[in-house]
């Protein structure tokens, strides 16, 4: 019982020692700062009058649904591109596919076929 009066008296000791030490580091409070601002308060009002009532104030961009798209690629080439990997026999299937495997497409592609044929080649 004594020594667990002793470490109490200790830890408070201790406890008020770091308070006096924390209270002796502080700044002293000087109150509320004057600014002095390039406009009167009537602009500052007047400017949170406009600001408030502006159209579309809240308004961020992509919020009234999609923008207007501009296209940068040409539109044929894109849907032919398009319609090669639609065509494309192994168009499901990737690398990963499989556990440890790679695949390697040995099968002619459908559109190189019909070119191949309408140029009046053919393919084994």
């Amino acid at each position: 019982m004594q020594a667990s009066l002793k470490f109490l008296a200790v830890t408070t000791l201790s406890a008020l020692a770091g308070l006096a030490s924390v209270a002796a580091q502080a700044e002293s409070y000087d109150g509320v700062l004057t600014h002095a601002s390039a406009l009167s308060r009537a602009d500052v009002d007047a400017e949170a009058v406009r600001t408030a009532s502006a159209p579309n104030q809240n308004v961020v961009r992509g919020s009234r649904g999609a923008e207007p798209f501009k296209a940068v690629a040409d539109s044929k080439a894109v849907a032919q591109e398009a319609m090669r990997a639609a065509a494309a026999p192994d168009q499901n299937v990737s690398s990963g596919s499989r556990v440890n495997s790679k695949v390697i497409s040995t099968m002619p592609h459908p559109m190189d076929v019909r070119t191949s044929n309408a140029n009046g080649g053919s393919r084994l």
